[in-house]
């Protein structure tokens, strides 16, 4: 009987830590995160000009 202790690999409970890959075709995370930035940056401008009504 061996009472050395097995190796064990990372990564081999199979859990995975790691990002998924997007979809085909959905936007990647660089892109989101732009827009989202974007987004702020309107809405901001948005409540700081008053509406005019027509």
């Amino acid at each position: 009987m061996d009472n050395t202790i097995p190796r064990r690999l990372p990564g081999a409970s199979g859990s995975k830590h790691a990002v998924p890959d997007s979809q085909p075709g959905a936007p990647s995370r660089a892109l989101r995160i732009r827009a989202a930035g974007g987004w702020e940056k309107f809405m901001r401008r948005a409540n700081t000009k008053p509406e005019t009504e027509t």
